[in-house]
């Protein structure tokens, strides 16, 4: 998952732009710095001129530009009218997050991305705003559009994701649907939020690397890829029940953390929404893993002769590694 190597700049300037929107000690600093995030980007996605790549640039631009409209409105009712200011901050942030309401451009632009862009979109990209969102939990009002946003945002990741082939697809509603935990955490003021997002942003990594290895598109493409040994169909699906937050693996630790922070804030009624379209996209992870399992490997036997370690296989193992963790200690739920 390597960028060619006059690109290496523009991942640079990307990072770039996301430390100076997180460090800034003004909304027009972090506007500046939204905007060289952006402009880094655009060159990124279009790292292979062809139809796909330039719509989703152009998609991607002209909804980044509407929210930093939104964000250069909100400055010039800043002194006279605060409040207002502070809605206006918060819609143009969550619509550069692709939250809900919000999040009707997601699945567009990740459908045209390669994966390695896909990764950067679904991880690196979504930091800045969730802090700067994190700056605005200073208001009633606002934390109750935060936790709107987040049901939401379960709701509409899980129902998307249902009856979906596409992988692309199937992972940009499932990172609107794991948006909505780190919303609730941001809602309450809490830490946890930057945990989970760590956990996520291993998590995706490893399946992006997968599917990027694999050269796989859609779930037939997955099926019918070359794999190097029945274990590496088996990593595919630790890390797809991972990142669907199945216990005990390492994805529903950072869940289990927000349950509880939930349940200690009495936030019981979002708390049934989010638990719900948990169960639904664990449905459509496992649809996954079970046409994987049956289909690649329709006769289960006991004598299984397996093939010589390969350096791909070598890549796949080490890439979900970190999804086990959770394996090694599965009494650890029960201490906290």
């Amino acid at each position: 998952m390597i960028f060619p190597i006059h690109y290496i700049l523009f991942f640079f300037s990307l990072l770039l732009g996301s430390l100076i929107s997180i460090s800034s000690s003004s909304w027009f600093g972090a506007w500046i710095g939204l905007e060289l995030n952006m402009m880094s980007f655009i060159p990124l996605i279009t790292v292979k001129m062809n139809f796909y790549y330039s719509e989703s640039a152009l998609k991607y631009f002209l909804i980044q530009a509407l929210g930093s409209a939104l964000l250069i409105m909100a400055s010039f009712f800043s002194l006279s009218f605060f409040f207002l200011a502070s809605i206006l901050l918060t819609l143009a942030l969550l619509l550069k997050l692709a939250s809900a309401p919000f999040h009707f451009w997601f699945p567009q632009v990740m459908e045209g991305l390669a994966w390695p862009q896909a990764f950067l979109l679904m991880t690196i990209q979504k930091l800045a705003p969730m802090i700067l969102i994190s700056y605005l939990m200073i208001n009633s009002i606002l934390i109750k559009m935060i936790i709107f946003s987040a049901i939401l945002c379960a709701v509409s990741g899980a129902l998307g994701g249902l009856n979906i082939t596409y992988l692309r697809k199937i992972m940009a509603f499932s990172s609107i649907n794991h948006m909505s935990w780190m919303l609730i955490a941001i809602s309450a003021s809490d830490s946890y939020w930057l945990f989970y997002f760590c956990i996520y942003f291993f998590i995706t990594f490893s399946i992006t690397f997968m599917f990027h290895k694999l050269q796989s598109t859609t779930i037939s493409n997955l099926v019918q890829s070359n794999f190097s040994s029945p274990l590496s169909a088996t990593f595919i699906g630790f890390n797809l029940l991972s990142l669907g937050g199945l216990p005990p693996f390492t994805g529903f630790v950072p869940k289990w953390f927000i349950i509880q922070m939930m349940i200690n804030n009495n936030l019981i009624f979002p708390l049934f929404f989010l638990l719900a379209s948990a169960l639904i996209t664990l449905y459509f992870y496992l649809r996954i893993v079970i046409t994987l399992f049956t289909l690649y490997n329709p006769v289960l036997t006991f004598n299984m002769s397996f093939k010589p370690t390969t350096f791909k296989s070598l890549q796949l193992s080490l890439a979900t590694s970190f999804n086990l963790i959770g394996l090694l200690t599965p009494f650890y739920f029960f201490l906290l």
